[in-house]
């Protein structure tokens, strides 16, 4: 069985377990290694539809592991599916949900898809809700550019407009400016300075612990990707916006392989892994890139 990525979209709680439950029965029967990543509420709704039968499936809560979209491709996906090399997989991933805000959407947009290029090739299927009912219209006409087939109560269609690169291309904007920051402009000289600041940033925002070093890891990866990948030297900027620490990175470099970030690397393998750490480590990524310039933003929640 080849690769498959059907959109499926629900209207309420019985056209959900309809559409969800089939399919992971369907793979459990057949022998497939099963995951669910979505929402909490839904995640219950599945556990107590499939019963003793959910101790055989993996079950995730995407709004914990997939905060950040950029991390569920090499976190949640590969992460699962990469255990089973020679088997078929099948995987229901919910990544966008009512509650997303808009600077979190486009991330989720391209995210959905970066999928189809990730798993070009590999037996697994992964079928993506969608609420028809509470998401925008919008959120689901990019569905149709995401998915080369789109489900419903109806059934299974393909789509006529099945187009991943238009959506990665074309949330691929300049993203906008913060109302105030501070700059940092470094290289080689003072790339120490960088991991400073972020690290005083991030105290000022309540951060500590492990999350403190999350921060000063995904910035000293940034710091250290533009002296190697753009052109020696780069800016930080930093703020806090609406309850989240962000730390940008801006330099001369041109990310060309749209995937950079979301595939898993060998620990084993020598280094830097620069935008996939970042991915791993903060709750949010957004980017944008163009020849002559690459812009990454960084966003860490604020303790509540």
């Amino acid at each position: 069985m080849a690769f498959a990525h059907p959109a499926f979209f629900y209207k309420d709680d019985v056209d959900y377990l309809s559409g969800t439950a089939s399919f992971i029965r369907a793979g459990l029967a057949a022998g497939d290694p099963v995951a669910v990543a979505v929402p909490g509420p839904n995640l219950e709704l599945i556990r107590d539809e499939l019963g003793e039968a959910a101790g055989r499936v993996r079950m995730l809560d995407m709004t914990v592991v997939g905060r950040n979209p950029g991390r569920i491709i090499p976190g949640v996906l590969r992460d699962f599916a990469d255990h089973y090399p020679d088997r078929h997989v099948r995987i229901i991933g919910e990544p966008i949900w009512a509650g997303r805000t808009g600077t979190e959407y486009p991330a989720c947009a391209q995210h959905e898809a970066l999928i189809n290029l990730a798993f070009e090739g590999r037996r697994v299927t992964i079928m993506c809700p969608y609420d028809a009912k509470r998401l925008e219209p919008e959120v689901l006409d990019d569905a149709e550019l995401t998915h080369p087939v789109l489900q419903d109560a109806n059934g299974e269609r393909e789509s006529g407009l099945y187009a991943p690169m238009r959506v990665i291309d074309g949330y691929n904007v300049p993203l906008y400016e913060p109302p105030a920051s501070v700059a940092l402009h470094f290289d080689s000289g003072n790339l120490g300075e960088v991991r400073h600041m972020a690290n005083e940033w991030a105290m000022a925002a309540g951060l500590s612990g492990t999350r403190l070093d999350d921060v000063q890891l995904a910035v000293s990866e940034l710091g250290a990707n533009s002296l190697d990948h753009g052109g020696g030297s780069g800016v930080l900027r930093v703020w806090h916006e609406e309850g989240r620490l962000v730390c940008e990175v801006s330099d001369a470099g041109h990310i060309l392989d749209p995937l950079v970030g979301r595939s898993p690397v060998d620990p084993r393998t020598p280094g830097s892994r620069g935008l996939l750490i970042v991915n791993l480590l903060s709750d949010l990524v957004r980017v944008h890139t163009r020849e002559g310039s690459t812009v990454v933003r960084a966003y860490f929640d604020r303790p509540q």
